[in-house]
């Protein structure tokens, strides 16, 4: 079994920065170190899209226009993941939710990832 857990949102002003969290919790059959983790948002009126996302290693790769102002980090060892949003604007409002994928590289489709969390809003005032 794995459980995700997503946290850290808020409302926030236009420039400002905010760090997300996910906690990822497992029975031992599951080794989360060689599985991949994104994160994905829903902006109001749209679909679940692709943020970032890392792999094993904690390589990353991003939405384009995310790049510079976005970063997801991974630590293996106390199973956390993290994304850390500098700059924000009003068009970043969304919710955000964590998910993993058993797959060693990470997808930017959300059919890929087994396990989300259920969410974090995000609020960016101009």
């Amino acid at each position: 079994q794995v459980q995700v857990e997503d946290s850290g949102g808020g409302l926030v002003q236009a420039g400002a920065s905010l760090s997300l969290s996910c906690t990822v919790s497992t029975t031992p059959e599951y080794v989360v170190g060689r599985y991949s983790m994104a994160w994905f948002r829903r902006v109001p009126g749209g679909d679940r899209e692709f943020v970032a996302g890392v792999d094993e290693r904690g390589d990353a790769i991003y939405r384009e226009s995310v790049k510079g102002r976005l970063t997801a980090v991974r630590d293996n060892d106390s199973k956390f993941f993290y994304l850390h949003m500098n700059n924000l604007r009003p068009e970043d409002t969304a919710i955000y939710y964590c998910a993993i994928s058993p797959k060693a590289q990470p997808s930017r489709e959300r059919n890929e990832y087994e396990w989300w969390g259920l969410g974090t809003q995000v609020t960016v005032s101009p």
